[in-house]
């Protein structure tokens, strides 16, 4: 037995000699074997596949930051992501990106008085559903600056608290986003009589001034005879639309003076055009309640996060 294995042992040993006798390790065939193949020089077998990417690169058409809309924009998937100046990253984005947009402007950014500041947003057109942006959030990368949008009332009624509710756009709507904190105490969506509001408070940017004219008032609700106070038709033909009656002649009538009283101010318009087919507007004011502003003049980058903190849109300026 012990001379089998001597004998094995010199076989190997041969062996071995023989092999680097013919070039050992550095011989082409120690190179043969399974190799990974480029794509584009396979001629049969198998390479590795690596996993696809969450989202393929556009068409590649780059708009550089300092454009009309703030920052550059990159195709991705179908989708505009912004390339955000400062080395700041959009983030993840949200499923709402390409519904909702904002305007990539800052209207005062950086007012003493925030109620001048303001940024829009906008739904699509082509929305399928409505956008319920309460609990959203307007966010400055730049600074940390960050508010919530809040509540709103659907139709504020004068004199008392109003009911809040989420704030929901549908398609082809808006919200003007104001820094600042609401005249009247409530974020609230434009109406048919909102301009009355604007006789005692100062809004901006300025609310519509499209109530119903007074003179066409005083022939739908002055009732029967109108026509024959002149009077009244004289003082109402110098009103102009949404102005409240506040100091009407005394020589008018007591017919007119409970016209004027009921129905010309923001109250007694809603009461009398709730319910007619173009009451509503498209447009919501919306009001962030800082005392101070919210965006820098310059150097900012404004981002709008969903309620998962995912990016609607982001510019920078």
């Amino acid at each position: 037995m012990e001379h089998d294995a001597w004998f094995f042992i010199g076989v190997f040993v041969f062996i071995f000699l023989i092999w680097i006798a013919t070039g050992g390790p550095t011989h082409p065939l120690a190179f043969t074997g399974p190799t990974l193949a480029l794509p584009g020089e396979l001629g049969g077998g198998t390479y590795l596949s690596l996993p696809k990417a969450l989202y393929a690169i556009g068409s590649g058409n780059v708009s550089l930051p300092g454009s009309s809309t703030g920052g550059g924009t990159i195709g991705i998937s179908g989708v505009s992501i912004p390339s955000l100046s400062g080395g700041f990253a959009f983030g993840d984005v949200s499923p709402y990106r390409g519904i909702v947009s904002m305007s990539h402007y800052v209207s005062g950014a950086g007012s003493a008085n925030p109620q001048n500041e303001s940024i829009e947003i906008d739904v699509a057109q082509d929305a399928n559903v409505p956008i319920d942006v309460s609990g959203w959030t307007l966010e400055s990368e730049a600074t940390g600056n960050a508010a919530v949008i809040p509540k709103g009332t659907e139709t504020p009624a004068s004199g008392t608290i109003n009911a809040a509710q989420d704030i929901i756009l549908s398609a082809g709507e808006r919200a003007i986003l104001i820094s600042g904190q609401s005249p009247i105490g409530a974020s609230f969506r434009e109406n048919k009589c909102i301009g009355y509001f604007s006789n005692f408070q100062t809004f901006s940017p300025p609310l519509p001034q499209n109530c119903p004219a007074p003179n066409d008032e005083l022939a739908s609700f002055y009732g029967a005879g109108y026509i024959r106070d002149a009077a009244c038709l004289d003082y109402v033909n110098t009103l102009s639309r949404c102005q409240v009656a506040l100091t009407p002649p005394a020589t008018v009538s007591g017919a007119c003076q409970t016209f004027l009283v009921k129905y010309l101010n923001y109250n007694g318009c809603v009461t009398a055009h709730q319910n007619d087919p173009d009451f509503e507007g498209d447009t919501w004011h919306v009001y962030l309640g800082r005392s101070n502003s919210m965006w820098r003049t310059e150097h900012e980058v404004v981002k709008l996060l969903d309620k998962d903190g995912k990016t609607v849109d982001a510019f920078s300026y």
